[in-house]
């Protein structure tokens, strides 16, 4: 739907710093083993041979003004969802008109550094026959994958789930690598009524960091999300002892599994009150609690924190960016966003090629206000009345 003149307009950029040079290495072998004296064997794992290019891959993503476009719902989603909540079916081509509406805004590298895709975007076209990948590059936007594959049912829990996709990671990353994938997300959920168990938080921990190893050892930027869900009345303070407890065992398995921390990005839930709360917090209350527990929980190493949305409302989740950002902080905080950057942007589409045009311009609006509130210089000034409202949908999955 969306013509070649919206692809010819957007600006067409040099070689990005984050590929010039950078040939497609074969991954090497991964693990050493050693065989000590004692006992008892030690395993030792080997840096990865990508070491350089995740870290200036990770910079690229977390550069100021910048944050990720989430646009890597599962077919699914993006068609059950998405597409049906404008009254169109769930189509491959449906699909890729959304997605390449999405991909050719003029101008959107400026505000967006990284792009998160499923799988069959990473291999798709344009509507005009471009790869999606290209588009992307030519806008100085980094292609990114969903590598998990969804949430399960943890056995022995209170209800709760763990997220697969462990099994073949390697050789399915090498093989998004050939594409033109330079960074990986892999999602999995904590839910505060239903415990959070002791076994529900170390399987989300293990999992992230077996993801987080297998990503880097071929060449792919893990992000790392554990995202702690919005459903429940809890307030504030439990939000943040969860989290706590949360980021203290994730980063305790990123450190056995000898993940590289300049060469990760996070995804983490701001530290909110649950959704159905009664007392509601300022977004200057959910930057205190936030940062606060970054600066207790995250290494200064970690080059850049992408806030994900959690449902929040397209407005409340720039203001509650902003307020984190209104003094310096140790890392690049930013955000990456679905729903908060497309919501009024599908809305304006409704499905229909005049609208393209109106529906790239509202997407553009919600990069730039982001982008100003990554830089701690967003107003709210001029929103409608639209983005303002709230997204939250219970048990949500992608």
């Amino acid at each position: 739907m969306a013509s070649a003149s919206l692809l010819k307009s957007a600006p067409v950029l040099g070689k990005p710093e984050w590929l010039k040079g950078q040939a497609l290495p074969q991954p090497s072998a991964s693990v050493v083993r050693c065989n000590p004296v004692a006992s008892s064997a030690l395993t030792v794992r080997a840096t990865s041979s990508y070491a350089d290019e995740l870290v200036k891959t990770a910079k690229t993503v977390a550069s100021p003004g910048r944050g990720i476009l989430a646009m890597d719902e599962s077919n699914a989603t993006c068609g059950g969802k998405r597409l049906a909540s404008i009254g169109l079916e769930n189509t491959e081509a449906n699909r890729q008109a959304y997605r390449t509406l999405l991909v050719t805004v003029p101008g959107l590298g400026q505000h967006i550094s990284g792009a998160i895709l499923f799988e069959e975007t990473l291999y798709q076209s344009t509507t005009d026959g471009r790869k999606i990948v290209d588009v992307l590059v030519e806008q100085n936007i980094v292609p990114g994958i969903k590598v998990d594959k969804g949430l399960v049912p943890l056995a022995g829990s209170n209800n709760e789930s763990w997220c697969q996709g462990l099994d073949g990671l390697a050789s399915r990353s090498a093989a998004y690598y050939q594409q033109g994938a330079r960074f990986a997300k892999w999602r999995t959920v904590i839910s505060i009524p239903n415990g959070p168990s002791e076994l529900a938080v170390k399987e989300a921990a293990w999992g992230l960091a077996r993801y987080a190893a297998i990503s880097q050892d071929n060449g792919l930027v893990p992000i790392v999300e554990p995202e702690i869900l919005l459903d429940g009345d809890h307030g504030i303070d439990r939000t943040f002892e969860v989290a706590k407890k949360v980021w203290a065992e994730v980063f305790f398995y990123l450190s056995q599994n000898d993940v590289l921390f300049e060469g990760i990005l996070l995804k983490p839930s701001m530290v909110t009150p649950g959704a159905e709360a009664k007392d509601r917090a300022t977004p200057e209350q959910v930057a205190d609690y936030t940062l606060r527990l970054l600066r207790q929980r995250i290494p200064p190493a970690v080059p850049g924190i992408m806030f994900l949305s959690g449902g929040q409302s397209e407005v409340e989740a720039t203001l509650n960016l902003n307020a984190m950002n209104q003094a310096p902080n140790p890392w690049h905080v930013s955000f990456s966003y679905a729903r908060a950057l497309q919501n009024t942007c599908l809305k304006k589409w409704g499905g229909r090629p005049e609208n393209v045009k109106g529906a790239q311009e509202a997407l553009l609006v919600r990069a730039k206000a982001n982008s100003l509130a990554q830089l701690g210089k967003y107003t709210g000034e001029g929103e409608s009345e639209e983005s303002k409202q709230g997204m939250f949908v219970k048990g949500h999955v992608y």
